[in-house]
């Protein structure tokens, strides 16, 4: 069937419109997924980049530092070492001198070894032969080493010490008898780190910070006093969890708020370093490139769905062009109804779905009473009238949506109507005719006569059948007088006026 396919083909053109666009956005959320996937790889892989590179540095340093201190650190136990030794009493001043540091590890950073009694009193210095009277019993350093023991090599807070800032290295001195001796100590002053970490390429807002085991800080650049000797357990909005051993954190640290990927050596020393950077510096690069690469997506996305737009648009302009075309084909240019080829395609549907359901089909043959003398009298244009008219009164009496009222040649209309009884159709067809009357006035007169016929198809009938029965009853209605409806019966024709 003709208009069964194209309504299908119309159907199609609007469905491939719906598909375009969803695959467009299908397509568009794919790739953008996609992009977005590479630029979260692409961001971790510059934050692994920069942790691998903040490891490496705090592993520089920290080797530096630990390499120094144990360098000291074997000038305090050879100290101490000596010390011990009864003989080491009775020997002059200078020889002293000579045996307990002669060995001792230099650098313009070091400051001068120094031996303190049980008392806390200075005996010995290796800058002086005869030092000056100090005691120092109530420093941090000399009263671990005198009630511990097992502190072995032991690193006081940052302090003023001998009129520089430095951190003092401390080792107890013990006698044969496991006797509390003394203490022997020994500074490195802040100049060490400041020429240390001057050497390195650091960038604005870069963090090196030393601190001691029990998370006081030793040092830290960019350098601030109020920080250095603060111990990051008192804090209480700052957790040891955050940056474990070895491991690394982003976020606001403990000194200030500008986020940073820190990152924290694992060390067996007594000291250890953690280097950071502001994660502003460290996605810089990132950023630039998902900016750029977002830019092109955009782009491209509004490409995409614009083309998508404006083809789907052209599809549905296709479909409603089609539309039209069909409703002027399929329409009668004067009255407004549908034309005979339409006409014939309905009737053939219809009559197959009656079929398939047993229900019955109803038609109405219209033919305008006396219309050629009429059309001679008055003219091709009052005839034209009188056939808009009688189309009028058709449309307002008829009201279901699946029924199909048709010009059907000439001054003949047809009224197809399904699952319709014959009574139900000849009480339309009484409608039509009385509205048709009705309407009539003045000079343009005229009336319709109507055959009514009903059938429910079986097999070895045919729709033209049903046309010819009600075909047969609108002669019947001619014959037997004009302006009236005549209702068929199969095989009889049964006039009812």
């Amino acid at each position: 069937m003709p208009f069964r396919r194209g309504n299908d083909a119309r159907r199609r053109w609007r469905l491939s419109a719906k598909l375009l666009i969803a695959a467009s956005v299908a397509t568009v959320l794919g790739f953008s997924a996609v992009c977005a996937g590479v630029m979260f790889d692409m961001r971790r892989g510059e934050e692994e980049l920069a942790r691998r590179t903040l490891e490496n540095l705090a592993s520089g340093i920290e080797a530096d530092i630990s390499r120094n201190i144990e360098l000291y650190d074997l000038s305090l136990r050879a100290v101490a070492s000596n010390l011990e030794m009864p003989e080491i009493r009775n020997i002059s001043k200078e020889l002293r001198q000579l045996i307990l540091f002669d060995h001792a590890a230099t650098a313009k950073h070091f400051g001068a070894i120094q031996v303190f009694d049980t008392r806390g009193n200075l005996t010995i210095d290796a800058a002086s032969l005869d030092p000056r009277p100090e005691n120092r019993s109530d420093e941090e350093y000399f009263t671990v080493q005198r009630d511990n023991p097992d502190a072995g090599l032991y690193i006081s807070r940052p302090m003023l010490h001998r009129g520089a800032y430095a951190i003092v290295l401390s080792r107890r001195i013990v006698g044969e008898d496991g006797r509390f001796l003394g203490v022997v100590v020994g500074s490195i002053r802040f100049s060490y780190f400041h020429d240390l970490f001057g050497r390195l390429s650091l960038m604005p807002g870069d963090t090196i910070t030393v601190l001691r085991n029990d998370r006081t800080i030793i040092m830290r650049t960019p350098f601030d006093l109020d920080v250095i000797g603060k111990n990051l357990a008192e804090q209480l909005d700052w957790k040891a969890e955050n940056l474990k051993v070895g491991g690394a954190f982003s976020g606001k640290g403990p000194v200030d708020d500008t986020p940073r990927l820190y990152v924290r050596r694992s060390s067996t020393g007594p000291l250890y370093v953690v280097v950071g950077k502001p994660l502003e510096a460290v996605f810089n690069l990132w950023r630039t490139e998902a900016i750029r690469i977002g830019a092109i997506m955009a782009f491209l996305i509004l490409f995409v769905l614009s083309a998508t737009l404006v083809l789907a648009r052209e599809i549905v302009r296709r479909a409603d062009a089609e539309d039209k075309l069909e409703e002027m084909a399929t329409t009668d240019a004067l009255t407004g109804l549908k034309n005979r080829r339409k006409f014939d395609g309905e009737i053939e549907r219809e009559w197959r779905r009656a079929g398939r359901y047993g229900q019955p089909v109803a038609l109405l043959m219209i033919d305008a009473d006396h219309f050629k003398a009429y059309n001679d009298t008055y003219g091709h244009q009052a005839g034209d009238q009188v056939l808009v008219g009688i189309a009028i009164c058709i449309s307002d009496a008829v009201r279901r949506a699946g029924d199909c009222p048709a010009r059907f040649g000439g001054e003949e209309f047809a009224v197809l109507l399904p699952n319709m009884t014959a009574l139900e159709a000849f009480n339309l067809a009484e409608t039509i005719r009385n509205k048709v009357q009705q309407w009539c006035a003045g000079e343009l007169i005229t009336t319709v006569s109507i055959g009514v016929a009903s059938m429910r198809p079986t097999a070895g009938q045919q729709w033209s059948d049903l046309i010819e029965a009600a075909d047969r009853a609108l002669y019947a209605a001619k014959a037997n007088g004009r302006n009236q409806s005549v209702l068929a019966t199969v095989p009889k024709i049964a006039l009812v006026a």
